[in-house]
């Protein structure tokens, strides 16, 4: 993915910056200023959240964090080390080196809407998966999987709707046995809108064909 389009997620970046601040020499401060600034970022950010900050004056305010950062990188990653250097201070500079060349990649969030600077709700999304396939050891075929893959869907989709998941897969199995065109993952108002909109756009392009043109 182009690294303008990609956002890198906060909280692991503050787990980077934690891991730098815990190693001795030069390192320590490196990492306690990057952690100062991640909480600087923040606390402008929970104000988005909350109504309190507009956009444009978070992108305003964001600007000398970004300066920093980028300062505290650039300066880290432009240091000498050896091609197998391994002490703490080595090991800093290369995580350095590579956030610099991802560094854009920090901030889409802050231009974008919609955008989260962190990767929390997908990772919520996609826990119970990692917690089925380490309890149950995986899937042992291609329908297997096929059929995990969907169910999985279906569950976190239905959860996130707050519909029921036992409701539907017995709603969904009963059209399907009785020739019924079956339930919809879709939510509703989202469905009814589609089809009213495709319902319109039908009844225009008719429209169209019957009006005759005029010379």
């Amino acid at each position: 993915m182009d690294v303008k389009r990609r956002q890198l997620c906060w909280a692991h970046l503050k787990r980077e910056f934690q891991k730098i601040a815990e190693r001795s020499g030069a390192s320590r401060q490196v990492g306690r200023d990057l952690i100062a600034q991640e909480k600087k970022l923040f606390r402008l950010w929970l104000r988005v959240r909350d109504g309190t900050l507009s956009r444009k004056e978070f992108q305003l305010l964001v600007s000398p964090i970004k300066s920093r950062v980028q300062k505290l990188l650039a300066e880290t990653a432009a240091f000498e080390i050896g091609s197998r250097e391994n002490t703490p201070w080595a090991k800093t500079v290369r995580t350095c080196r590579q956030l610099l060349k991802v560094e854009t990649a920090l901030w889409l969030f802050v231009e974008v809407e919609d955008v989260e600077p962190t990767n929390n709700s997908a990772e919520r999304a996609i826990r119970p998966a990692v917690l089925w396939k380490k309890n149950s050891f995986g899937s042992q075929s291609e329908n297997g999987s096929i059929f995990v893959a969907r169910m999985l869907t279906v569950v976190s989709s239905l959860r996130s709707q707050n519909r029921s998941v036992l409701d539907f897969i017995r709603e969904t199995i009963t059209a399907h046995r009785q020739g019924f065109s079956t339930p919809s993952l879709v939510p509703t108002a989202i469905y009814f809108e589609e089809r009213e909109d495709a319902s319109v756009t039908s009844n225009l392009e008719r429209k169209d064909e019957s009006t005759p043109l005029v010379a």
